[in-house]
């Protein structure tokens, strides 16, 4: 058994998750000030996890350490491949070949070099909304224009706008697709009927598609997840982003497997990209995918719980809000719109009257007024203070401004 419940102290340890708030959620300074001490928020916001990383990746860190000599590295031997794929096979009956797989130091990154290598300069980024925001940036990071396609949203639960989606791929300029396979911030899992049919759209219309299935490892227990890859196996213009990060907490290891079929786009990469891995890094994914199964099988226990226990609460403390318990991911999608005008800064309110980090709707492009997303990956007794918080500080406001309040 493993100890969720455990509270972990990361002040002074360079965390963004008790650091960087001011820059990444409010774009400000240290000298922005709150009712609060930095120590005493609840933190729900960026998505790392508040648990342990499993004792196995430790003790395979350890091991590498061991060794006592980090020079420059790079995934040479056939050990870690054979870790991933034998983890990808047994989880989602899915393979592919060694040659396809290269290193990145984290998604995010790939998708700033791919956007460029892929999309010509009037060629635009297409991508389902309500988005993670850094899909957004890696376009404009190259300059790129995006296209949005809003997903439906009907009696708390999201679906594909087909009609809109195949509308926009026929565009000649839209040429890339980012998928986030499952969604992220809905924690929607496609199922195979919607994987098919946006299949067909990008074939018919010859797109290509990065598949970001970073979440997949993190399902409900009666989920599934389907990698694009499965869906269309044959299909060269596919680049599949998965990582132990979210999985096995491990964000900062900067870490990504990146799956690129075309054999020109993955020769431009090999020669564009700056192509050198953390070795610490590369023993903490391996012993992962080596050893972390029973680890990550207790972790979605406890994750699931704490999903009902959201459920739970808001029901009775907080029963205009509209919430269904993700399908995947560890962050919760709560539509707050019942108590809040469309154009309020969620963040900001929380921040100043609850004492709670929290992400809102305003982070994730567009088609996200009201909403705020919930980090839900820390211990039952950390979750409870922050939703009686949370709903202490909807149940009183007022109409006044607050502090720092445009």
């Amino acid at each position: 058994m493993y100890d969720f419940d455990e509270v972990i102290d990361r002040q002074h340890t360079n965390a963004m998750n008790t650091d960087g708030f001011r820059s990444y959620i409010f774009h400000a300074d240290e000298n922005m000030t709150f009712p609060y001490k930095d120590e005493e928020f609840i933190r729900m916001w960026v998505a790392d996890m508040e648990f342990a990383t499993p004792d196995v990746v430790i003790d395979g860190m350890r091991k590498r350490l061991d060794k006592r000599i980090f020079g420059y590295t790079r995934v040479f031997e056939k050990g870690y491949y054979d870790a991933f794929l034998a983890w990808c096979k047994r989880r989602y009956g899915w393979v592919f070949p060694r040659q396809e797989l290269v290193m990145s130091n984290g998604i995010i990154p790939a998708l700033y070099e791919l956007v460029e290598y892929i999309c010509k300069p009037d060629e635009k980024v297409l991508f389902l909304t309500p988005s993670y925001a850094y899909f957004k940036y890696a376009a404009e990071f190259s300059k790129r224009d995006y296209v949005c396609s809003d997903l439906r949203y009907e009696d708390g639960q999201y679906s594909i706008d087909f009609e809109d989606f195949a509308a926009k791929a026929a565009e000649e300029k839209n040429t890339l697709l980012i998928l986030c396979n499952p969604h992220n911030p809905s924690g929607r899992v496609w199922t195979k009927e919607e994987l098919e049919r946006l299949a067909e759209i990008i074939q018919r219309n010859s797109l290509w598609v990065i598949s970001d299935e970073i979440h997949c490892d993190l399902l409900r227990r009666n989920q599934r997840h389907i990698p694009l890859g499965l869906v269309m196996p044959d299909y060269q213009r596919l680049v599949t982003c998965m990582a132990p990060s979210k999985t096995f907490n491990l964000a900062g290891m900067m870490i990504s497997n990146i799956i690129i079929r075309d054999q020109g786009l993955r020769a431009v990469w090999l020669d564009r990209h700056y192509n050198f891995d953390n070795p610490i890094s590369i023993a903490a994914a391996q012993a992962a995918y080596e050893k972390g199964e029973p680890w990550l099988e207790e972790l979605r226990i406890y994750l699931d719980e704490n999903f009902r226990f959201v459920g739970e609460y808001l029901k009775e403390n907080l029963p205009k809000a509209k919430y269904q318990p993700s399908q995947a991911t560890y962050l919760a999608w709560v539509d707050l719109n019942a108590y809040f005008e469309p154009d309020e800064t969620l963040p900001l309110f929380f921040a100043y009257k609850a004492g709670v980090l929290l992400e809102g709707g305003n982070m994730f492009v567009q088609n996200s007024d009201g909403f705020i997303r919930l980090n839900l990956a820390c211990p039952r007794a950390t979750l409870a203070e922050g939703l009686r918080r949370i709903c202490e500080a909807v149940n009183t406001r007022h109409t006044e401004k607050y502090v720092g309040e445009n």
